[in-house]
């Protein structure tokens, strides 16, 4: 069997000599690297020694899908990035990518994608994958639900309740931030033939490398720039500027409004934000927190850590801060809900100012660990609901038809 063009590729002198199973990672390794030379299954199965048959099965079995079809989807990723990036002929990045016959490349992609190349050139970006939560928070921000995006019902339930059935591909999360399983997401990612990328710069450069030969993809620069920054240049990207310049002025506007509402309801009163886990209370703070909480609500806290810091407190050290009220974090895990049930019964706890006024007010790690045009709003909406009762219960757009 040979590739789509029909042509035969000498490949015999990288041919691994291991176990089936670490040959075949090999052999996906060698595709990834030379998709725009003529391969088939026969040589393929030669470099692997094994048979043909059973390089087949194995391959469908291992990846979960053929060869050929894997072979399809990183050629017909690569065209689409040329097709929006580069400007070139029709038969020049078909030729690029594998195919010697630029009708039949013509004919193939118009087959797999559902538009011929021409006017996938003309409307390209549409289909976008989001490399972490946040990235998700800030497309949904500019009204586009990502065709793939971070899913866990643990670690972003809002996301997971709220868009599961509109996202196609549900990557996979191994902590809230940016920690995933790179090659398991990147399968997926080829598979899904996203039209256009988004991640973060706290991928390895290698991961980098691997999404940008993909499609077309932009890494937003994650420290010392804030949520607007994050959302215009997304927003540029994706030629969505009107939509971030509208989202940030609505969000301002309801800024103003549940400032002064909840300065009505607190008055003087001080905050804590803390975090229980394992067996001990941690002083805690955040990008979120410091936007939402401090500069935009201007609620008076008395302790706010540096966001990497872990600063943890004794019981006495949270009575001599004296705070009127604590926003309180409790780990999921088995240990720090535990810690947290006893916590209830010391007397040193009851005691605190905040405790004994029924001032301490639970929030979770979603959306309060996240920073993303949603989450920040989200965080708005709570601290509105927590501090004055009431739940706006409304985000800026609820119009998300743009996957």
């Amino acid at each position: 069997m040979r590739t789509d063009n029909g042509q035969a590729a000498d490949i015999s002198s990288c041919r691994p000599r291991r176990n089936p199973k670490a040959n075949l990672a090999k052999i996906k390794e060698y595709m990834d690297q030379h998709y725009n030379e003529p391969l088939s299954i026969k040589q393929l199965a030669q470099m692997a020694n094994i048979s043909p048959k059973y390089f087949v099965d194995l391959f469908k079995k291992t990846y979960g899908q053929s060869a050929m079809e894997y072979l399809t989807d990183l050629r017909i990723n690569r065209a689409k990035r040329y097709l929006a990036e580069s400007g070139e002929r029709l038969r020049d990045i078909a030729a690029k990518v594998g195919y010697s016959d630029e009708f039949y490349f013509s004919r193939k992609f118009k087959k797999e994608v559902g538009v011929s190349p021409s006017d996938f050139a003309k409307h390209f970006k549409k289909r976008i994958a989001a490399c972490s939560a946040a990235v998700t928070g800030h497309l949904l921000a500019l009204n586009v639900v990502p065709i793939a995006a971070p899913l866990d019902p643990k670690w972003t339930p809002y996301y997971y309740n709220a868009y599961r059935t509109q996202i196609k591909a549900h990557l996979t999360l191994t902590d809230p931030y940016t920690s995933w399983q790179f090659e398991s997401n990147l399968d997926k990612i080829i598979r899904i033939r996203p039209d256009a990328i988004v991640g973060t710069d706290q991928l390895l450069p290698a991961e980098k490398a691997k999404l940008t030969d993909m499609a077309s993809s932009f890494f937003v620069p994650t420290e010392k720039l804030g949520w607007r920054d994050h959302l215009r240049m997304i927003a540029r990207f994706l030629d969505r500027e009107d939509q971030a310049e509208m989202w940030i002025r609505r969000y301002e506007q309801r800024v103003q409004s549940a400032r002064e509402q909840i300065e009505a309801k607190l008055g003087h009163d001080s905050i804590l934000v803390l975090r229980i886990y394992g067996q001990a209370i941690h002083a805690y703070w955040n990008r979120g927190l410091e936007d939402v909480l401090h500069r935009d609500l201007r609620i008076r806290t008395v302790f706010r850590p540096e966001p990497s810091e872990h600063a943890q407190l004794t019981l006495e050290q949270v009575a001599e801060l004296d705070p009127d009220r604590i926003l309180l974090v409790v780990c999921p895990e088995a240990s720090s809900r535990a810690y947290w049930l006893a916590l209830q019964h010391k007397a040193a706890w009851r005691q605190l100012k905040a405790v004994t006024n029924l001032n301490v007010h639970l929030i979770s790690a979603d959306p309060w660990f996240e920073y993303s045009a949603m989450s920040i709003l989200r965080m708005l909406d709570e601290a509105m609901l927590l501090f004055t009762g009431k739940c706006p219960n409304v985000l800026l757009d609820r119009s998300h038809g743009d996957a």
